[in-house]
């Protein structure tokens, strides 16, 4: 089915010595490996074998890959941010547990074409995409920023607009990425839904109506999840709205958002497109405090074997239902979100 049809309601560490460009080549790739490239760790057998036992419906993976700490967890020896975000998606999708990976760049701005296609042309097609959508879709009203420039603190000019949705996003994401785009993530920060209507007077009603009437008018058959953060938000009919549009609500680990036990029992009927979870937080942590405390993110700080346990118990039962299901763990959920995801998958292993 095209694409660009309406959508109809109901559709739901160690390091290695320096190699020579001459002698040395990447899995699956022809050219010699340039100067900027990134070599991944040794692969673990350990972790070629849990992933074997891990049904292939469920891909985890992290939020972002450019971190230096993962040397010798994920990169052969530690390299810049940059050269890492650069050129490590390859080395990155070569561990054998991470399947999948959160696209957070494209929420401050999308990307074009040309640069998604490097994403897809250094990853396998077994690999998925979470993408996040640019925030002046989802933000009514833009903060007080610079980056905003001549639009800080003024209504988003393209807030729930399907056209520019459309253009700028979904259809450059479809066009690159193919197969391996997992999820179109809609994350939408906290902020006051009165001011969805445009007047003091409108309030979360307007939020599954608005809803509804953006994602039917997207293109279909493209996987799309929201991601709220306004607690006050998650209602019967939010739920009835993303369910009719064939959208899945992200189940999210924040301190913002009740249990994911709660957001389950509530929005279950929405994952028949697939289940998305974002580990982002735990306990009552602050951001910025998390990043400060887990620095360079290479170890467990704050062990969670609670949620862990039960991430595992939702992607199985997802993965039963042959629901696809992407599991995309921050490095402030625990300290480090590779370690994180080998502790979900060997409990996913164990059951």
């Amino acid at each position: 089915m095209a694409i660009f049809m309406a959508r109809q309601v109901g559709r739901a560490s160690h390091c290695v010595e320096e190699f020579s460009v001459d002698t040395l080549s990447l899995p699956g790739f022809e050219a010699p490996v340039s100067a900027a490239a990134v070599l991944p760790a040794s692969r673990d057998v350990r972790h070629e074998a849990l992933a074997a036992r891990i049904p292939s419906t469920i891909r985890m993976g992290t939020s972002s890959w450019s971190f230096p700490g993962w040397a010798g967890l994920v990169w052969a020896e530690q390299y810049s941010e940059n050269r890492l975000a650069q050129h490590g998606l390859a080395a990155y999708a070569n561990h054998p547990l991470l399947r999948a990976v959160g696209v957070d760049r494209t929420y401050y701005r999308p990307m074009d074409e040309v640069a998604l296609r490097a994403f897809r042309e250094a990853v396998s097609s077994d690999f998925r995409f979470v993408v996040k959508a640019h925030e002046w879709v989802t933000m009514a009203q833009l903060p007080r920023h610079a980056r905003y420039g001549a639009h800080a603190g003024r209504p988003s000019p393209h807030f729930l607009d399907p056209e520019y949705t459309t253009r700028e996003i979904v259809a450059p994401l479809v066009a690159a990425l193919g197969e391996t785009l997992g999820a179109v993530l809609f994350q939408f920060p906290p902020q006051d839904s009165r001011t969805w209507g445009g007047s003091e007077t409108c309030g979360r009603d307007a939020i599954a109506e608005r809803l509804g009437r953006f994602f039917d008018a997207l293109p279909s058959d493209v996987p799309y999840s929201v991601e709220i953060r306004t607690a006050q938000w998650l209602t019967p009919e939010y739920v009835d709205a993303l369910y009719q549009s064939g959208v899945s609500h992200c189940l999210s680990v924040h301190p913002r958002m009740p249990t994911l036990q709660a957001q389950a029992a509530l929005a279950a009927k929405t994952f028949s497109r697939g289940i998305v979870c974002r580990w982002n937080l735990s306990g009552d942590q602050a951001y910025e405090a998390a990043r400060t405390r887990y620095s360079p993110f290479n170890a467990l700080v704050d062990e969670d074997p609670a949620t862990r346990n039960w991430i595992a118990r939702m992607a199985l039962r997802g993965g039963e239902l042959g629901y696809p299901v992407h599991v995309i763990v921050n490095n402030k959920a625990e300290g480090s979100a590779p370690l994180s995801i080998i502790e979900v998958a060997e409990h996913i292993s164990s059951r």
